[in-house]
């Protein structure tokens, strides 16, 4: 008696698989694309205290992201242009934290509008003017009068990767309900 129940739990579990492959899929054939989900860590915000508090700081090592990506992000809680929502380039370098990465980083073209979840921004991309040359990528947000601001770094190798990799952390269940609780 006690050998059969192993036994017909074998077989009514072998008698679920095909209904399950039905059902769901037989899975990732070899050529099927895979969907990129970089892993991000959070580490410790690295700068100093100013007038905007500390943000959040998190990392995509090059196994995930191409190259590796950091991505420092805060909010700026009452200080975007309520009236009319929109954003332009003038106002995104002003508010973009770029600064605190490099003292001079220089435009690489116009910015663009974005999206990051329920909410409209701008981002654009840098050059930082040192020896490095150094891509940066400054994000502006907005949450009603709440102004989430991310700045992205780029280390040497595939930068044209990041930004992808950058908008989608953004965008993200993880950072979303994190800009939800950063802005009252």
């Amino acid at each position: 008696m006690n050998k059969a129940i192993p036994l017909v739990i074998a077989l009514v579990g072998l008698g679920t698989i095909p209904g399950s492959v039905a059902r769901f899929g037989p899975g990732l054939q070899p050529d099927s694309p895979v969907e990129f989900r970089p892993a991000w860590t959070e580490f410790q915000w690295p700068f100093l205290l100013d007038q905007w508090g500390i943000g959040r700081a998190f990392v995509c090592k090059p196994a995930d992201c191409g190259t590796e990506v950091k991505v420092y992000l805060r909010p700026k809680t009452g200080f975007c242009n309520c009236a009319t929502a929109a954003m332009d380039d003038e106002e995104l370098d002003r508010v973009g934290d770029k600064e605190l990465i490099a003292a001079k980083a220089v435009a690489s073209g116009e910015g663009r509008p974005t999206e990051i979840g329920w909410m409209k921004g701008r981002s654009r991309a840098f050059e930082t003017a040192d020896a490095t040359r150094a891509r940066l990528l400054s994000i502006a947000f907005h949450d009603r009068c709440d102004l989430i601001v991310a700045v992205a770094t780029f280390a040497s190798g595939n930068q044209d990767a990041g930004e992808p990799a950058v908008i989608a952390f953004l965008n993200s269940d993880r950072v979303l309900r994190l800009v939800k609780w950063l802005t009252p």
